[in-house]
C-alpha cells in the first residue's frame, strides 16, 4: 500500500518519532522543502491558525490533508482537517480515503477553477463545510475563510457566489447562525443606529419634560413655566394651581435643540461609518448567515463533471435536466395553481428510481441499456414536462396538465419499455415507479419538499 509523503512544521521535531517524515521549523522551509501529500502543523493555536490558512492560499495545497495542534478537544483551527492524530496510521489510512474520493472527482479531472476548487474540497471532505466566521475587521462582521483562502487575491463576491451556486443547486443551507442588516451603498455591516428629530433630522436632541396651559393652549419645557417658586404660564402669565383642571403633561418629552420643535418618539436613522451614508432602517438589506454544504444534485456533479464534454456524456443529460432548486419551485407553482383552479389545472408528478443503477453499470451493456431506456422516456415525455434528480438512482417528471388516466399511461409505457429491454438483453435496470395527480391526491399544507419526500418514501 502506498504510503504518503508527510511534513510536519514544529519547533520541536524531538517530540515525534517518526523518521520518515520531514520536519520543517518555519512554513517558507516546508515551501522549499517541496510538495507534500499530508502536513502536520504543531504550533501554538494561534500561529496554526495562520499557517493553516497561509497554506490554503497556495493552490499546492488547497485540497491537501493538513493537521494542526495535538488539542484533543475538537479546537482545531478552521480548515484543517482536525488536530493530529495520535496514531501514524490513521493519517496514512484518511490520505488513502482522500485521494479515492479526489481520483472520483470531475470524472479524475484536477480542479482549475474557483468553483471547482470549492466543490472539489468539500467533496473530499464528507462532512465539510463551508463555515462562516466573525471577524471584527471584516466590514460584513462575517466572512468564509476558505472563499478568502481559494480566490487567490481575487475580488470575490460571496453573496454573489453562494446565492449562484444555490440557483444551480449545488449548494443546501445549514441552519441559521446570525442575521446582520447592510448598508445598500457599499455594503458594510458598521451601521450606527441614531436617535434624531424627526422634523429636522438633527443628532441633538434631550428628554426634557414640558407643560401644557389648558388656558391659553401654550406648550413648552417645565422650566419656562417656574417663577420665583410659582407656576405661571410664560404665554398668558396664567398661574397654575392644579394638574388636570389648569394643566397637563403633554405626551411630547423630547426637545429638539436644533429646531425648539417638541415630539414623543425619536426618529431612528442608521448612518453607516464606512461610507457615510444615511438610510432608515426598513431600507437596509438584509443577510441571513449560514453553513453550506454540498448538495445531492451538487454531489452528482462532483462525480459526473463540470465541463460541456463531460455533461454531454452523461446518460441523463439529454433529458434536459433543470436544477433540483428550479424543479421544487416548478412544483410549487403547480401546485399553487391546482389548488386555486382545482380540475381545470390538472397535473402530476412522477417518480422513477433506477434502484440497482450501480449494479447495472457495471456490467458490460449496462450503459448501453440505460442509454436506450433514457432515450425511450425522452421520447415519451413533452417538451413542456420538466426533469430533475435528486440522487443518483431518483429521477423527477413534472407534467403539466396532466391527469390521472395520462399519468397511468406514461408509467405503463415505462414498465413496458423495461421489460422489453430485459427480454432482449438478458440485463436490466429495476426501475419503479409512482405518481400522484394533483390536486385530488395533494394533502392539506403540503408543498413541493413535502410531497417529493412522500413520493419518495414510497419508493425506497
Amino acid at each position: 500500500m502506498q504510503s504518503p509523503s508527510i511534513g510536519c512544521l514544529t519547533r520541536d521535531p524531538g517530540s515525534f518519532s517518526e523518521s520518515r517524515w520531514h520536519y520543517a521549523s518555519s512554513l517558507n522551509e516546508l515551501r522549499e522543502q517541496g510538495e507534500y501529500d499530508v502536513v502536520l502543523v504543531d504550533l501554538d493555536a494561534a500561529d496554526a491558525a495562520d499557517v493553516v490558512f497561509l497554506l490554503r492560499c497556495d493552490a499546492r495545497y488547497h485540497l491537501t490533508l493538513i493537521y494542526a495542534g495535538r488539542d484533543r478537544t475538537g479546537n482545531a483551527p478552521e480548515l484543517s482537517d482536525g488536530s493530529i492524530p495520535t496514531d501514524p496510521n490513521a493519517i496514512t489510512e484518511a490520505w488513502h480515503k482522500w485521494h479515492h474520493r479526489l481520483s472520483e472527482f470531475n470524472r479524475g479531472r484536477y480542479p482549475e477553477r474557483f468553483d471547482e476548487y470549492v466543490l472539489a474540497w468539500l467533496w473530499t471532505r464528507p462532512e465539510g463545510r463551508l463555515k462562516p466566521v466573525r471577524h471584527p475587521h471584516h466590514a460584513q462582521f462575517y466572512y468564509y475563510p476558505l472563499l478568502s483562502a481559494f480566490a487567490d487575491n481575487e475580488p470575490v463576491n460571496e453573496m454573489v457566489w453562494l446565492q449562484l451556486m444555490m440557483e444551480q443547486g449545488w449548494l443546501e443551507r445549514g441552519p441559521l447562525t446570525d442575521r446582520i442588516r447592510l448598508c445598500t451603498h457599499c455594503v458594510s455591516a458598521r451601521l450606527n443606529y441614531v436617535d434624531v428629530c424627526p422634523d429636522c433630522h438633527a443628532l441633538e436632541i434631550a428628554r426634557e419634560p414640558s407643560l401644557h396651559c389648558f388656558t391659553c393652549g401654550h406648550v413648552a419645557p417645565q422650566d419656562h413655566f417656574l417663577k420665583q417658586g410659582l407656576m405661571l404660564c410664560p404665554n398668558c402669565l396664567t398661574r397654575l394651581r392644579h394638574i388636570g383642571s389648569d394643566y397637563d403633561r403633554p405626551l411630547e418629552n423630547y426637545r429638539c435643540r436644533a429646531c425648539q420643535s417638541f415630539f414623543v418618539d425619536a426618529e431612528v436613522e442608521v448612518r453607516c461609518l464606512d461610507c457615510d451614508t444615511h438610510h432608515t432602517p426598513d431600507e437596509l438589506r438584509i443577510r441571513e448567515v449560514r453553513p453550506y454544504s454540498l448538495s445531492e444534485q451538487g454531489r452528482l456533479r462532483c462525480r459526473q463533471g463540470f465541463s460541456g464534454e463531460a455533461q454531454a456524456e452523461s446518460h441523463f443529460g439529454r433529458l434536459n435536466l433543470v436544477s433540483a432548486n428550479a424543479f421544487t419551485n416548478l412544483l410549487n407553482w403547480q401546485i399553487q395553481q391546482s389548488r386555486r383552479y382545482g380540475e381545470t389545472a390538472h397535473g402530476s408528478l412522477v417518480l422513477l428510481r433506477f434502484a440497482n443503477l450501480g449494479e447495472a453499470l457495471s456490467q458490460e451493456r449496462g450503459t448501453t441499456l440505460l442509454d436506450s431506456l433514457i432515450d425511450r422516456i425522452r421520447e415519451t415525455i413533452r417538451e413542456t414536462d420538466r426533469c430533475a434528480r435528486t440522487r443518483d438512482e431518483l429521477l423527477w417528471l413534472l407534467l403539466p396538465h396532466t391527469d390521472r388516466q395520462g399519468m397511468d399511461r406514461l408509467r405503463e409505457r415505462l414498465t413496458e419499455l423495461n421489460r422489453l429491454f430485459r427480454e432482449q438483453d438478458g440485463i436490466h435496470i429495476d426501475l419503479r415507479t409512482v405518481g400522484i395527480t394533483l390536486p385530488e391526491n395533494l394533502l392539506p399544507q403540503e408543498d413541493s419538499d413535502l410531497l417529493m419526500a412522500r413520493l419518495g418514501g414510497e419508493v425506497s
